[in-house]
């Protein structure tokens, strides 16, 4: 096996667990390893530390597989698909039909995503050593029990880190016949698994959302970048006096009225519209909500990206505080995974600051229990949110 020797003093990262390797820790590599190949990951004194799959083109140069030294192989893979599947039985029964079966590192399978839609399995091959192990990860996911069909949407931009080139179809069995629905919490969503966001539907807010609706009942709502309603339905479900719903895409918003039918929820207003002028707007014509959802989408997708998301997020904020009533809920989110939970509430904190409000935090929001961080792998963090309330 290839062997990627690192600088001294660059292996400590590795002995507490964290499973990347970045380009600059590395004094040699020996051997020739090809993209996605499997490499022996040793300390300088040669002391072998993990097994990792090679990524040439990236600043992340590898990423841990294991941390003993062994082949990569298919059985590899399926046990460790079959193992991340089953950690999720533990959820409620009867929640919903959609869960995420693969969380990347935090599953111990590096740049591989999985998202369960009752009977289909959507998934993303985001790192070199994914793709390396596509046919073997396809077969693992066709082999659940109950799957019917296995479609990828390996079409994110982080691929292009990576030097691959966007990938996106049906893998393993038959197209579907009838539009793909998921039902969460009573409420039923159609997702766009071949052109959606990321794999058709955000599964990680899905407590948000039912904390949501458990807010609303009297409440005027304002659910910023609402995609296909999420947020907007449940606080409809939830009793809201008046729903408003923003969102730039039009095709997004299609759904929503499509699922506001499916759900028999009427009298939300779609209004497809750029957020951040959509704010100015309504704070300009003194417009005002007890409730405002933030959901926006990724502003930093490294650390490298911080400092100009970091403007964004306060931008989007200090617009949302100004427009609620006193005593109103701020529920506002991050998933940028190069803007970190401190750095966010800092950036809202100041928000509110200028803003002229007092805000007290009532809860931290993050991802649901089918989305696990690695303790070692703060990174796998990326969605951070909080429950914010102004003063009467």
């Amino acid at each position: 096996m290839n062997r990627l020797i690192l600088k001294p003093g660059r292996e400590k990262s590795l002995k507490r667990k964290h499973p990347w390797i970045f380009s600059g820790g590395i004094a040699r590599i020996e051997g020739d390893p090809q993209a996605g190949e499997a490499v022996a990951v040793c300390a300088a004194d040669g002391t072998a530390l993990a097994v990792a799959a090679y990524s040439p083109q990236s600043q992340i140069r590898a990423r841990v597989w294991d941390w003993c030294v062994h082949d990569i192989d298919a059985a590899f893979i399926a046990q460790r698909i079959t193992r991340a599947a089953a950690s999720r039985a533990t959820l409620p029964a009867g929640v919903t039909d959609g869960l995420r079966l693969v969380h990347g590192e935090s599953d111990g399978l590096p740049g591989i995503v999985a998202d369960r839609y009752h009977d289909t399995v959507v998934v993303q091959l985001l790192s070199t050593g994914a793709e390396r192990w596509r046919d073997a990860v396809a077969d693992a996911l066709a082999g659940l029990s109950g799957v019917v069909r296995v479609i990828e949407r390996s079409d994110a931009d982080v691929r292009m880190l990576e030097g691959l080139q966007a990938r996106s179809g049906l893998l393993r069995g038959k197209a579907a016949s009838n539009p793909l629905i998921v039902t969460e919490h009573g409420l039923r969503f159609s997702v766009d698994a071949e052109q959606g966001h990321k794999t058709g539907f955000y599964l990680d807010q899905r407590d948000n959302r039912l904390a949501l609706r458990n807010l609303a009942r009297g409440k005027t709502v304002l659910d910023c970048f609402c995609y296909t309603g999420g947020f907007a339905l449940n606080a409809l479900a939830g009793g809201a006096t008046a729903v408003t719903a923003i969102d730039s895409s039009g095709p997004a918003l299609q759904t929503a009225n499509a699922n506001a039918v499916l759900n028999q929820l009427n009298g939300a207003e779609w209004l497809e519209a750029d957020v951040f002028k959509t704010l100015r707007a309504f704070r300009d014509a003194d417009r005002h909500f007890d409730l405002i959802v933030l959901d926006p989408p990724k502003f930093a997708p490294t650390a490298a990206h911080a400092e100009k998301a970091s403007r964004a997020y306060k931008d989007i904020n200090l617009l949302a505080f100004r427009i609620l009533n006193p005593g109103g809920v701020l529920m506002t989110y991050s998933c940028s995974g190069g803007v970190s939970p401190d750095l966010f509430q800092k950036i809202v904190a100041g928000a509110a600051l200028d803003a002229g409000v007092d805000a007290r935090i009532e809860g931290w929001l993050h991802g649901a229990a089918d989305h696990p961080v690695a303790l070692n792998f703060p990174e796998g963090e990326y969605l951070k949110g909080l429950l914010l309330r102004i003063s009467t």
